[in-house]
């Protein structure tokens, strides 16, 4: 089972029919969907293998209690605490799928404790970034680390944004890999970029998947030489959020189960391609 610790957040998708037009109406469809990397993936592997965790502080409100709720009926079991509010993101999608997000983590970031028996049945332990940006959380998920570390539970870690790394810094995101040194790593290109991620130079990562938009997925790790994954092409594209999320729990589930990297990729893909013809990181028809 995989674990999955961050947000768990509104995501408030607006996509756009027609350029903005100041002072004035734009036509748009405006979507609430269930948001946060990490609960994303938490519902995503639930969807896959039919249970997963999340732990998180979610907010103490009724928004908080409707996200929760969600997750838990697609087979997440939801851990953590609740305080103060819950956040949202808008999520502004243009008509070629590109997205800009609005964001407001509420208290999300206020995770302050942690319980050893959140890795009770876990396989994998699933990490965004935006989990070390702020206190206690990031003290927290330090601790999760050490704990999965000594029951051999697999970490991995998602480099999440390029405007995260550079809050960090590149020093201080690269001395994380080293610390932490992922069983994988999953980045994007401009992610992997931004931190100086190669296959000369991993930064203690032992297996890391970069993705390019529509341009080739690269593998490239211990005992794996860099290898490139085509990526098919996809129609009727409505929103890129969540795609990367989807992709990271598909590949995650089967990665634990041994199977042949290339068939990772393919599974990945896949679910991804399906979850970019929908309105938010989701798979659900409505």
């Amino acid at each position: 089972m995989l674990c999955a610790v961050g947000d768990l957040i509104e995501d408030v998708v607006v996509q756009l029919r027609d350029h903005v037009q100041p002072d004035s109406d734009t036509p748009a469809i405006i979507v609430r969907r269930r948001g946060g990397s990490a609960a994303n993936v938490a519902y995503f592997a639930a969807k896959l293998d039919g249970r997963s965790r999340f732990v998180g502080c979610v907010g103490a409100d009724p928004l908080g209690d409707s996200l929760i709720a969600q997750l838990t009926r697609f087979g997440v079991d939801v851990q953590g605490e609740r305080r103060g509010r819950t956040g949202s993101i808008v999520v502004v999608a243009t008509t070629d799928g590109v997205r800009t997000m609005l964001t407001d983590r509420g208290n999300a970031t206020d995770l302050n404790s942690s319980n050893a028996a959140w890795l009770n049945g876990v396989t994998t332990l699933h990490l965004p970034l935006y989990s070390f940006s702020h206190e206690p959380i990031s003290t927290v998920v330090h601790s999760l680390i050490q704990e999965a570390r000594k029951r051999n539970i697999a970490v991995s870690l998602d480099l999440s944004s390029v405007t995260l790394i550079a809050q960090l810094g590149t020093t201080a995101v690269q001395r994380l890999l080293g610390d932490i040194m992922p069983d994988v790593l999953l980045c994007t290109h401009a992610e992997a970029c931004a931190v100086g991620v190669s296959s000369q130079q991993r930064h203690g990562a032992r297996l890391v998947v970069v993705k390019n938009g529509p341009n080739p997925v690269v593998v490239f790790g211990e005992g794996v030489n860099e290898t490139a994954f085509p990526v098919p092409p996809v129609a009727d594209v409505v929103d890129g959020t969540g795609a990367g999320d989807a992709f990271a729990a598909s590949f995650l589930a089967a990665h634990a189960r041994n199977t042949p990297l290339v068939d990772c990729i393919a599974m990945a893909q896949s679910v991804a391609a399906r979850v970019v013809t929908r309105a938010g990181a989701t798979l659900e028809e409505s």
